[in-house]
This record gives structure tokens, sequence and C-alpha cells, in this order.
């Protein structure tokens, strides 16, 4: 029956893992859409760049961090060489259980994850190269300890000490409001304080392709379903629970967004309908293994509401957050972790009561330090590192390079072939002569009788 349990486990670990791993496509097509058409394969490349190298840090040192014993009990950083290079993690488990091999596999996408969401806080302005060495330094100083502390349990032999928030504070979260979202939202907050202003702002440019952030929403959504019921480790009602309430978020988060929309601008708009998805989601995140659906019902519509106010706060307060991190990931992170101490069922797998349930104040003021603890870490650290960074050899590309677009500076390519494109119609010259552009403005001269 135990290698039944365990079997099952393990599949259900597999196909989440899987479910992730699309996750990362999701997100390069989400910001790629979002960002004009010069600078799509550069944001793709910082999202890609991100797993690659905080996959290779993770497998060499970061799940040790992370996951080892804690050094000295004290519950801030994970044992660097207790798993170095990752070699212990090939044994199959003494008795039936979930491998290590895929646990460990399954962080790591969280890891990546986690430092490519910052990206969208920095389109368009910063060099390639910097934004690597950066994403490596942020993963060994910033998420490595932060997932220590909120992510490591201690034993149940008491063999093993994990980190502070999640064994001694006792604070919840299930699959990373404040190790993910809260933990990305500042940190892009800090480096997008010290990158400076693009040039155009606060006039960003308009997201050159609304279909593909819609494509790459849908894609986010489905892989949350991983990430969040992956978060439960095994295939019972914990992650059936979760899935439900991931779902029933989204959906009012969703209609939370587009009724404020309508209301605020007179219209519903795709961009929206994608943010409010996103925005709910993030929400939930640590709240789904906290709360009933009505519960997550109420998570997804108050996480929506808010961030559809605080993503307009960058032009009140003058920082260029490019795609909303800060007014997404961060508010939605802090609103979901906050609301886990009101809204707590103890008849979710959390098992925990908040405020409006019985349980007083005592989760509420737990969600709160967790939540205060890795704002004031991260933002100082991120802080630093882009300082540091900054300093020895500058982070932010030139003028010259940010009007014509990072695709072509950086990368040498274009998203988008259009050289060979001709128009068949009145006075329409050779593809090798004027280009589609003037083709078509001189059709449409002709057509309204009026002449170059």
């Amino acid at each position: 029956m135990e290698q039944a349990v365990a079997a099952a486990d393990t599949a259900w670990m597999l196909a989440a893992f899987a479910a992730v791993s699309i996750m990362v496509a999701g997100l390069a097509l989400f910001y790629g859409g979002m960002v004009s058409v010069k600078n799509t394969l550069n944001m793709a490349m910082m999202v890609f760049g991100a797993l690659a190298v905080v996959g290779v840090l993770w497998i060499v040192v970061g799940y040790s961090a992370s996951f080892g014993n804690s050094l000295g009990g004290l519950g801030l950083l994970g044992d660097p060489l207790e798993y170095f290079g990752s070699a212990k993690l090939l044994d199959a488990p003494a008795t039936p259980g979930l491998p290590p091999a895929i646990f460990s596999a399954f962080q790591l996408l969280f890891a990546a994850l986690t430092v490519a969401l910052i990206a969208g806080a920095v389109a368009d302005r910063m060099k390639f190269g910097s934004w690597m060495i950066f994403a490596g330094i942020w993963a060994l100083l910033v998420y490595f300890p932060v997932a220590h502390w909120v992510f490591a349990f201690d034993s149940k032999d008491g063999s093993v000490h994990g980190g502070w928030i999640a064994n001694k504070l006792k604070a919840i979260d299930f699959a990373g409001g404040t190790a993910v979202h809260i933990n990305a939202g500042v940190a892009g907050l800090a480096l997008a304080l010290v990158l400076g202003k693009r040039h155009v702002f606060p006039n960003s440019p308009r997201p050159h392709s609304l279909p593909l952030t819609m494509l790459g929403a849908g894609i986010l959504f489905f892989g949350w379903f991983g990430f969040n019921g992956g978060s439960a480790l095994s295939s019972g009602n914990s992650a059936s629970v979760v899935v439900l309430n991931t779902l029933a978020a989204s959906c009012a988060g969703i209609c939370a967004w587009l009724v404020v929309e309508k209301l605020r601008q007179g219209h519903a708009t795709t961009l929206g309908g994608a943010s409010g998805l996103i925005a709910a989601l993030v929400g939930i995140t640590p709240a789904c293994g906290a709360v009933s659906p009505l519960g997550a019902l109420v998570v997804g519509a108050a996480c929506s509401v808010l961030c559809c106010f605080t993503v307009s706060l960058k032009y009140r307060f003058g920082f260029d957050d490019s795609l909303d991190v800060v007014g997404i990931h961060l508010a939605g992170g802090i609103l979901g972790t906050i609301l886990i101490g009101f809204l707590a069922d103890p008849a979710a797998p959390n098992g925990v009561a908040g405020l409006f349930y019985g349980g007083g104040f005592d989760q509420l003021w737990r969600q709160t330090l967790a939540t205060l603890a890795v704002l004031t870490y991260t933002g100082i650290v991120t802080f630093a590192i882009a300082k540091v960074m900054r300093f020895c050899g500058g982070i932010r590309v030139d003028e010259d390079a940010e009007t014509n677009g990072l695709d072509l500076a950086v990368h040498s390519e274009t998203a988008y072939v259009l050289d060979h494109f001709t128009v068949v119609g009145p006075k329409t010259e050779p593809a090798d002569a004027v280009s589609a552009a003037e083709s078509i403005q001189r059709n449409n001269q002709v057509s309204s009788g009026t002449s170059a």
C-alpha cells in the first residue's frame, strides 16, 4: 500500500514539474508581448537566461543552501556543502516516499521563475550580460536564503533543522507568496530604482502583441496548477483543494479587474483580463492551502482590485516598473500573504484558523512579520547588489541601444521578418524598391485621392 501511494505521489510530482516547466515559456510570451517589437527577443532571453544561470547554481549549491540542514540551527541558511553537486539526490528513498531528485527539480523551477519575474521590472534598458550576472548573484544571496526560511521544514525526528519562518515563526506560505512574489516584486523595485527610468518614461511603449500576452497568460494559468498543486507534495486531498482554490481565485480575479477597469475607464481590455488573472494567481499562491473556496474568491478578487490600482503608482512616485512586477507581484503577494491571517479556515489543508474563523490575531501577526522580514532583507540586499554592479561595470545599455531596441543591439536579431512583404494594388512598387510600409502608405494615398 505504501509503495502504491509513493508511486502515485511521484507521478503527480512529475506531472506538476512538467506543468511548471512550461511556465518559463509562458512568462517569456507574456512579457514578450507586452514590450515593443524591438525588445521582444531580449525579453524572452532574459527569462530563459535566468533559468539557465539559476539552474546551474541550483545543482551545484542552491538545493543544499535552500534545503540542507540549517547552519547552527538558526534557520537562516542551509549547509551549502551538504548536497554540494546534488550527488546525494541520486539515491532512492530508503522507505517508500517521494524521490529527492524530483523535489529538487521542482524547486529549481521555483527559483528560476522567481528570478525571471524580476526581468519585467527592468525591461528595455538593462545590459544582458549584467542581467545574467545579477541573476546568479541574486539567487545566491537572496533567493536561496529566503527559500530556506520559508520552504525548509524541520524533519519529524528532529535531525534536520529548517528555516525560521517555516518552523519558528510558523507563518503560512503554501507555494511562495513571500519567497517568490514578494521576493521578486521588491527586488524588481530596488533594481529599477538603481537602473533608472527609460528615456521615454512615463510614455511607455504600447504592447506590440496582446495575443502573445494572452497566450502567455493562458500558459501561466495552466502551469500554476502544477505550481500550487505540486507544492502539496502528494496526490491526495490537499492537492485537490489547492487546485480548486487556485481556479476559484483566478475566475474572481478576472471578473474583479474587468469591473474596475470598466468603471474607471469605460471599457474592459484583454490586457486587463490577463492582468487580473495573474494578480489573482499571485494572491492565492500563499493562501491556496489555508482558505476555503469561498475564501479563495475573496483573495482573488481583493488582490485583483488592489493590483488594478497599484500598477499606476509608478507614475505617481516616478519609478519605472516596466511590466508592473511591483504593481502585481509585490502588491498581490503582500495582500495574499496577509489575508491568510484573516481568512484561514481550519478545515483547509493547513488547518489554521484566521481572525474571521475564531483564531484571533495569532496567525495575522505571523503573516505580517514574515512579509516584513522578506521585504526588508530582499530590498536592502538587492539594492546593494545593483549599486555595486553599477559602480563596477554599469548595468544599463547606452541611449542608442535603448532607442534602436535591444534585439538588434544585443542579440543581432529581430522578432519578425518583414523584408519581402509586398502589397497588391495600384502603384505598388517592387519589394526591393520601397519598403512594405511605404507601399502601404502610397496605396492609402491613392485610394483617398491624394498624391505623395
